[in-house]
């Protein structure tokens, strides 16, 4: 899909993510699916304009570490255990493939967020239009090169990340020949007015030649319409049936009818350009605006070393080996994990292993030359 095609007017997106999942006991694959089909149903009745999920292969996403994040902290919830969990709930044949085919007899574009390369290798085999790459990885050059050499748009959220290593981000891609989409976001949840900070939208407009959205961690919706009369080509918010149900994202999630009143509001701010100022003189608005530039939350940071990720050996690699694309993971956590970090990738490539290396020991200066 053509970037110009798809940013006709202001594109709005259900982040389904992964509230399919909705009681703390597991479920079987085909409830996961008659529940993923459900708020495909409501998203398109809502009148989003495509639905986005999330997709976890564990195998080279995460290392198997016990660390839970902040922003989920429920029995289970350990990341190990929960991207474990989505990996076995979602199989290809089962799960994505005949989800995909719904979306498209709904008429309603499918999406979802590759958390690693073995996951979008898999998406891959669907078609998908258009990627969406999450704040946590966005200097997860592993899985940006191979989303780059698909050909398709890129969407990124610029969530936990500074201005630096937002600008990083799309010199990959634009060294790749992609033109990237990039999304102004606050990786906190939820995030209250006055922490959205919503003149970055106008500070990345400034400064990128690219287009510019709003994802969303908020409750309410001023902001997301306040983020288009700033100049937001992108929406995306999360969507879920119930706040109370059992999951990461639920609780910063709208509801349906939430989410159908945040749909009217911004078609009718698009259909009466009038209405832009009398949105970004509103009070609400104002409470949100924040700084002219792009700043990196206290509460974002304890986010970064957890979902940032470092170069891992992705099998057994003999030592003299050249190291290629396909022998390296990028993996989380950071913290943890010890291999440079996954925007080294391209500066590890054509190196040679000095020792032999098991699937998984981290690829550090040391053990290459």
């Amino acid at each position: 899909m053509e970037i110009d095609k798809l940013l006709e007017r202001t594109f709005i997106i259900a982040e389904i993510g992964k509230n399919f999942i909705q009681t703390e006991e597991s479920k079987s694959v085909e409830e996961y699916l008659d529940n993923a089909k459900e708020l495909v149903l409501k998203a398109k009745e809502a009148g989003a304009d495509a639905v986005k999920f999330q997709t976890h292969y564990v195998h080279d996403e995460v290392l198997n570490i016990e660390f839970t994040s902040p922003h989920f902290t429920k029995k289970g919830s350990d990341r190990y255990s929960w991207v474990s969990r989505n990996t076995h709930a979602t199989p290809f044949l089962e799960f994505w493939k005949p989800l995909k085919k719904f979306c498209d007899a709904q008429n309603i574009l499918f999406m979802s967020t590759p958390m690693s390369r073995g996951a979008a290798k898999r998406l891959n085999k669907l078609n998908p239009e258009v990627w969406k790459v999450g704040s946590g990885d966005i200097l997860d050059f592993v899985t940006l090169d191979y989303l780059a050499e698909t050909g398709k748009p890129i969407i990124f959220s610029s969530g936990m990340s500074t201005l630096e290593e937002t600008e990083k981000a799309i010199e990959f891609l634009k060294s790749k020949n992609v033109q990237p989409i990039l999304l102004h976001c606050v990786s906190k949840y939820p995030c209250p007015p006055e922490e959205l900070n919503l003149n970055t939208i106008k500070f990345y407009d400034k400064k990128f030649d690219i287009p510019i959205g709003f994802s969303d961690h908020s409750i309410e919706n001023n902001a997301a319409v306040a983020a288009v009369a700033l100049g937001a080509k992108v929406i995306e918010k999360h969507f879920t049936l119930s706040r109370e149900l059992y999951g990461a994202d639920h609780k910063v999630s709208q509801t349906p009818e939430e989410f159908k009143q945040l749909v009217k509001r911004i078609r009718e701010l698009e259909s009466n350009p009038k209405k832009q100022q009398e949105i970004l003189n509103s009070e609400l608005t104002k409470r949100s605006l924040g700084a002219s530039e792009k700043t990196l939350n206290e509460d974002e940071a304890v986010f970064r070393p957890l979902f940032r990720k470092s170069l891992m050996a992705g099998q057994n690699i003999p030592a003299g080996t050249t190291i290629t694309k396909e022998l390296i993971y990028a993996m989380r956590p950071q913290q943890h994990a010890g291999g440079l970090p996954s925007e080294e990738f391209s500066n590890v490539l054509g190196k040679t292993t000095k020792i032999e290396l098991k699937r998984f020991d981290p690829i550090t200066i040391e053990v290459i030359e």
